[in-house]
This record gives structure tokens, sequence and C-alpha cells, in this order.
């Protein structure tokens, strides 16, 4: 597994702020303490940032916070994709957010090599669907569980019913996406105190459009998480 694909221990419950379009808010998204940055690389999504423009955005978030993550968001990457998928970018993960199989995980991993984390997206539309969180535990980094909305791969405000996760443990560190914004993010992780996702993943939640995040709409989203990282704190 990859050593960089996760953020530091100590600061969970992590914190993802996804689909950036803009060099400045990711840098000063980065350096007000999220974790993790990503970048969507789906086309047709409407926060695609286009592979030219993906290094300048991952070099300033290195710059602004060496620690953060940059993220790459991809579906379904063919064999022709790869070489825009290549840490060469300024990524240091690959978030897989379409069908892949763990048989195609494998393979990607072997292709990109071992120094790229990464991250299978589950799209859950039952509770049984948890049970497909096995299935990756030797060929990812990590899981990103996310509500199933047809014809769409995320970014779409819907939650995946708590009830759901209270009892959901699996090997692999996970993040919990779908749904969440700052007046959420408590409620959610209050509810799965017995069992707790190990980041938040957040994208329309603190948006005013797809891919322009509201700053203070962030900020806010940092307070909300802060006093759970309390007892992480060294």
């Amino acid at each position: 597994m990859a050593a960089s694909a996760l953020p530091a221990e100590n600061k969970r419950p992590w914190l993802k702020v996804c689909g950036l379009r803009q060099v400045d808010q990711a840098a000063h998204i980065a350096a007000a303490g999220a974790d993790a940055i990503g970048v969507i690389a789906v086309p047709g999504s409407p926060r695609w940032l286009a592979p030219g423009d993906r290094p300048a955005l991952f070099s300033a978030v290195a710059q602004s916070a060496p620690g953060c993550l940059g993220v790459l968001v991809v579906a379904d990457p063919q064999d022709v994709d790869l070489p825009h998928l290549s840490p060469l970018s300024g990524h240091q993960v690959l978030q897989l957010h379409g069908s892949e199989t763990p048989e195609r995980c494998a393979e990607l991993r072997r292709s990109l090599g071992p120094e790229l984390g990464l991250w299978k997206a589950l799209r859950i539309r039952s509770p049984e669907d948890l049970e497909q969180a096995s299935l990756y535990a030797e060929v990812v980094d990590a899981l990103l569980l996310d509500a199933w909305v047809p014809d769409q791969l995320g970014g779409t405000g819907h939650r995946i019913p708590v009830e759901w996760l209270t009892a959901f443990r699996p090997s692999l560190p996970w993040w919990l996406a779908g749904g969440l914004n700052p007046e959420r993010v408590a409620p959610a992780l209050m509810a799965l105190a017995d069992a707790p996702p190990a980041g938040l993943d957040v994208s329309s939640g603190v948006e005013t459009a797809p891919g322009v995040k509201d700053l203070q709409r962030v900020a806010q989203l940092l307070a909300a998480v802060a006093p759970f990282r309390q007892d992480h704190c060294i």
C-alpha cells in the first residue's frame, strides 16, 4: 500500500474538500486546515478540471499545506488515460469513483506504481451494498461511501441513511460522503460515535456553484469538525 495515501492519523476525522477548480481557493482551503483537496477528472462533470490545469492547482496546495493530500477523482479509467493519472500531475491519491472491480484496482496499482495511493468509492443504495467493502481490502488504501443516485457519480447532495452505517466496521479507513455540510457534520459524527468514519468528504455542501466554494462555509465546516478532533490531538 502507498505510504502517503492517508493524512496524519492524529487528525481524525480527516476532512476532504472535493471538486476544486480554482487554484486560489484550493490553496486557501488547504492552508485553512483541510487534509485533502479533490479534483474531478470525470468528463461531463460540472466540476471537471482539464489535465493541463491540474498540476498548478496541486502545486499550490502543496506549497500552502505540505501535508494536505491532492486527490484526483476518476471513473472507470482506461489504459489510454494512464499518462494523465500518474503522480507527475502532482496528486498523491487516485480516487476511483466508477464501477472498478477489485481486479481492476489491482491492475491500476501495478500500472501506476506503489507510490500512488488508491481509494475506492462505493455508491450505496442499500445496506447490502456495504458488503462490497471486504472485496477491496487488499487492493486499495481506503474506501469512500457516497449515496447512490441514478446517472450521477457524486456531488449530488444526497445522503446515506446514517442508521445503515452504525455497524459498519471495515478493515480499511473510510470516508463518509454525500450531503454533508457545516450543519450536518456534528449530527452525523455523533450518530456514528461507536463506529466513526476516518474522514469526511464534502463538495456541494460548501458551494455557491459547482466547483466554486464559499470560503465562509468552508470555515464553518472546519469549525464543525474541530471539536471531534480534540481526543486525537498530540
